[in-house]
């Protein structure tokens, strides 16, 4: 089957790492069909195995690797699909729309720090398929008040975000 590992933290405060050495990490894990999309930390591979026991030797074997606390995320790519056929906004070029890889009911708690957070114009989200979608004017997205919450500590292992764009560009590698 093939999946993507969503992985959290990568390339951000401190944590450096090449791509083509994360895909050798995988493949030292046993993964096949091993290739990165962009350099934030999206690996499509292939296995027999389900993606819980993917999420616990991939994580392990990144944190070896690597010396840090790997958080990735797998999603099969059916289950990636959603991500990018489920977009509730309009596209709209001075706008980002990001969405949420997470553990189960993250949505939930993400959507609650939303509703408390200050909004800047135009900034919204939306739960579909159990995916929160933000959608943020550009040059927002780190200043907002949401944005600020994504970082929070206490919730580093419970989600990652991607901009929706790079749901299709990992969908392409996929179909490859």
């Amino acid at each position: 089957m093939k999946y993507c590992a969503f992985l959290r933290g990568v390339n951000v405060k401190g944590t450096n790492m090449k791509m083509v050495d994360v895909c050798q990490v995988f493949k030292e894990a046993g993964m096949n069909d091993v290739g990165s999309v962009l350099a934030s930390g999206n690996i499509v591979f292939s296995s027999d195995k389900n993606a819980g026991d993917l999420k616990k030797i991939l994580e392990q074997a990144m944190s070896e690797h690597f010396s840090y606390e790997a958080f990735l995320f797998i999603r099969s790519q059916e289950e990636t699909e959603v991500f990018w056929n489920s977009v509730p906004f309009e596209k709209n070029d001075d706008l980002h729309t990001y969405a949420f890889v997470g553990n189960p009911g993250v949505e939930t708690v993400l959507m609650e720090e939303f509703t408390k957070a200050s909004k800047t114009e135009n900034e919204k989200t939306e739960i579909i398929e159990n995916i929160l979608y933000w959608q943020v004017p550009k040059g927002n997205t780190l200043d907002s008040s949401f944005g600020k919450v994504l970082g929070k500590k206490s919730l580093k292992d419970q989600f990652t975000s991607r901009n929706i764009n790079t749901f299709e560009k990992i969908l392409k590698k996929m179909n490859s």
